[in-house]
């Protein structure tokens, strides 16, 4: 039984018609879990599988190969394949990285979270965006005239 992993389920299909045909790939899921267990989710993806071409099927092929699956389907006047395999991840650079242990201070009093959005505590631990200019105190602005802190920063009614 293979160790339990991350594995990623790509589809690599045919697309375009005639000289402009080629094979674009997508990675359309991850699996945590043993090899066993990718393969039947992307046996069942495989099964589902409806391509974009040809728009007259006429023939369609399921077969199993080493690592994956290969569907063949044929049209009028051309075949097209998509091929699903599994692949364990061994680095992802945009994959989210582990939350930091967040040490709690005790305030001295307690926060205000009765004042306007900008000024209550962020749960989710990012900076609060900075203070507002009010209408009597104008914003600073660059020497182009645009201001430094855009009006929208802060407005929770845009999130």
């Amino acid at each position: 039984m293979s160790p339990a992993g991350t594995w990623g389920l790509l589809v690599e299909t045919t697309v375009g018609t005639g000289q402009r045909k080629h094979v674009e790939t997508h990675v359309v899921a991850h699996v945590t879990g043993s090899r066993q267990e990718a393969l039947a989710e992307l046996e069942r993806r495989a099964r589902a599988h409806s391509p974009a071409h040809p728009l007259s099927p006429k023939r369609r092929r399921l077969l199993r190969t080493g690592d994956g699956f290969l569907l063949v389907v044929d049209g009028s006047w051309q075949s097209f394949a998509t091929r699903f395999t599994v692949a364990e991840l061994l680095e992802d650079s945009d994959a989210p990285r582990e939350p930091e242990p967040v040490v709690e201070e005790t305030p001295a009093e307690g926060p205000d979270v009765e004042g306007p959005p900008a000024e209550r505590p962020d749960v989710e631990g990012t900076p609060p965006a900075p203070p507002r200019p009010t209408p009597e105190q104008p914003a600073e602005r660059d020497a182009d005239g645009v201001p430094v802190l855009p009006s929208w920063l802060g407005r929770s009614d845009l999130s």
